[in-house]
């Protein structure tokens, strides 16, 4: 095997706050497998500067990101594996997630992401606001391009807890509430900290 390090990129778009907060932990998870290094990143913003101005939330959910850079196309290519985050939108991702991965063509056309591992991370308002179809859903245009989708497997107990909160078998989420006032609970973000562990684990093994 390589020592090159392996870099597994976290894509994400937080309106706010509650996805960012999954994506740091999916990033925890990831650099917990040695050899393996998280590259968080967000999509770019589809809101107009004045409607983010005009809502003291949103705003300061983007000042707390403005470290994070925007993704590029080419990110993905680079990267040995990619995790995507979003919050959900009528069960589907987010338009600004939709329109980056939109923007992929080129990428299919050379066969760039086939055999690379993906995993989808996701945030919804209600119990039922689409916790598994957002997550599924996303999971489609990454077959698209050939690559091995991850998912959380049952031996991460917590999925089979009985508690108020997110997490399947598809991957990593959680219920923020109707006015997304609810950070993700602890359990919440262990099972994203396991995500991110095993989409690295496999990109490892991937590169062995």
């Amino acid at each position: 095997m390589s020592d090159r390090v392996l870099k597994i990129l976290i894509v994400f778009y937080s309106m706010y706050g509650n996805t960012a907060r999954l994506a740091r932990a999916v990033a925890e998870g990831v650099g917990e497998v040695e050899g393996v290094k998280p590259i968080l990143r967000q999509v770019p913003e589809l809101i107009p500067q004045h409607v983010i101005d005009s809502n003291p939330r949103i705003k300061a959910v983007r000042e707390s990101l403005k470290d994070i850079p925007v993704a590029n196309v080419q990110d993905l290519a680079e990267a040995d594996g990619v995790i995507f985050g979003t919050p959900t939108r009528f069960g589907n991702m987010c338009s600004q997630l939709k329109q980056f991965i939109d923007q992929t063509g080129s990428l299919w056309l050379e066969g760039k992401l086939e055999g690379k591992p993906a995993g989808v991370f996701t945030s919804t308002s209600t119990l039922h606001g689409g916790q598994e179809t957002t997550v599924i859903s996303t999971m489609i245009p990454l077959l698209h391009h050939g690559m091995i989708i991850v998912g959380v497997p049952y031996s991460e107990s917590r999925l089979l807890d009985m508690e108020f909160g997110g997490g399947s078998p598809y991957g990593a989420s959680a219920v923020v509430g109707p006015e997304s006032e609810m950070p993700p609970t602890e359990r919440d973000l262990a099972i994203a900290r396991t995500l991110g562990r095993r989409v690295a684990e496999v990109a490892k093994k991937l590169r062995s």
